[in-house]
């Protein structure tokens, strides 16, 4: 077994603890109520993944298990064209709409940026576009931003 640090313990006392606080926290508020869940249920979903990966760091830290090593630069740029992406993808959801908005986004990211075939590209943007502006509208009821430009609302997107 490997020596931990003791600034390293310290953080993951630190984080057991909010996490411990969290969970206690969020049973005060309710887990549960007639309509579903309460707003205690999130946080204490949170709080208890949050314990639960502290521990895991502890017991890697113990057995000595290496961290990934630093980011290289082509991860930088990766990361710069994602954050990028996103904000394009925020401003335009106005305009253009959930769906036409995420398909764009992931056909970008999964077409130009990572390589993988149309097909694949096709397949899982639509996916990740169309079935998930369906499964928020109609399975949670949350409404997503739908086409503001006149020719895309027209044919419901």
């Amino acid at each position: 077994m490997a020596k931990v640090r003791r600034s390293v313990l310290a953080g993951q006392a630190v984080l057991t603890a909010v996490g411990a606080y969290v969970l206690a926290e969020s049973a005060g508020l309710g887990l549960w109520n007639d309509l579903g869940p309460g707003p205690g249920f999130f946080p204490c979903i949170l709080g208890a993944a949050l314990v639960l990966l502290s521990a895991a760091w502890f017991f890697q830290e113990r057995a000595g298990v290496q961290a990934a090593p630093a980011a290289e630069a082509s991860d930088r740029s990766q990361v710069r064209a994602v954050v990028l992406s996103l904000l394009v993808l925020a401003a335009a959801l106005p305009f253009i709409g959930f769906q036409t908005g995420v398909f764009l986004f992931l056909m970008y990211h999964l077409r130009l940026r990572a390589r993988t075939s149309w097909i694949k590209s096709l397949v899982i943007a639509l996916c990740g576009s169309v079935g998930v502006y369906y499964l928020f509208t109609l399975g949670l009821n949350v409404s997503l931003p739908e086409a503001g430009l006149v020719p895309l609302s027209l044919i419901g997107l």
